[in-house]
């Protein structure tokens, strides 16, 4: 199952990338109207590309009302990214989204960068969540926490449905003449190769401690790299970075990953699934929504 990271892709003004997705996950909503940062909010590196976009939105009330109806007549399973600066905020936007027959999962972008234990804030935010909604619950989770197995097992016991690793981490890019931070708000989320070994490592340790699905995002270019996630414990992937140059990366990816899986065995590129753990699955793999 391929999906598109949060933010790397607008589906409605790309509706043919967004169909050539087996879902598409939205920007960031939050409960009120967001404008954002300043600019500069996306600068390139040689590693990856750094963004800051502050999470602008229009806020739940006209993304309900004025995207969400615009979205479903893409006819593609819509996943719908919240987020929020404490769990009641989670909540009110998991309730909003409760009804709206649009939405197949709800993904809670918990990045929990203010507390000394993470795996705290996001077990009270998934259970917050779960108790607001009775939608499919993906917790994604950042790289940046001291023990990311530590905080999957955390949104697992809070009810989470499965997870999403990771998020980007932060990074920070120098203007060669000035010396002086590219982005206006100094630094910002890295994406693209360089975050593709940790989402590796964290879909590694994810599956290790939790039963849950998991879809890998991170750096993903190739087959190859999707094959790797797969390996690692992911049962699908989402493209970032990528989109942005390659807006026909999901059919091709699609179509090496199939080639890649063959030719190492594989009857189809989910047979590949946990491979690198040894021995057969620790758990039945149970599908995406």
């Amino acid at each position: 199952m391929i999906l598109n990271a949060s933010g790397c892709l607008d589906a409605l003004t790309a509706p043919d990338v967004a169909k050539s997705l087996d879902a598409f996950v939205t920007k960031t909503v939050t409960p009120s109207a967001r404008e954002g940062n300043a600019p500069v909010r996306i600068a390139e590196t040689d590693l990856g590309m750094l963004n800051s976009i502050g999470l602008a939105n229009p806020g739940i009330d006209r993304f309900v009302a004025d995207v969400l109806p615009r979205l479903a007549e893409l006819e593609v399973s819509v996943w719908v990214s919240v987020g929020g600066f404490s769990a009641s905020d989670y909540a009110l936007l998991c309730s909003a989204l409760d009804e709206r027959d649009e939405v197949a999962v709800v993904e809670l972008n918990v990045s929990c960068p203010n507390v000394s234990s993470p795996e705290e804030e996001v077990e009270e935010i998934v259970v917050a969540a779960r108790a607001a909604t009775t939608k499919t619950l993906y917790a994604k989770l950042s790289p940046a926490v001291p023990d990311v197995g530590a905080a999957a097992a955390a949104a697992a016991r809070a009810g989470a449905d499965g997870l999403t690793l990771v998020n980007t981490i932060r990074g920070l890019a120098l203007d060669e003449q000035t010396l002086e931070p590219k982005l206006g708000p100094g630094v910002g989320g890295l994406s693209g190769p360089a975050l593709r070994p940790i989402a590796l490592a964290a879909v590694f340790a994810a599956y290790r401690e939790t039963g849950l699905p998991i879809v890998g995002v991170g750096g993903v270019e190739t087959g190859v790299h999707a094959l790797e996630l797969i390996a690692a414990g992911a049962s699908a992937f989402a493209l970032g970075t990528v989109l942005f140059a390659d807006p026909e990366a999901p059919a091709r990816v699609r179509e090496e990953l199939e080639r890649e899986a063959s030719a190492r065995g594989f009857a189809t590129p989910l047979g590949a699934y946990a491979a690198a753990h040894g021995g057969p699955p620790r758990t039945p793999l149970r599908r995406v929504a």
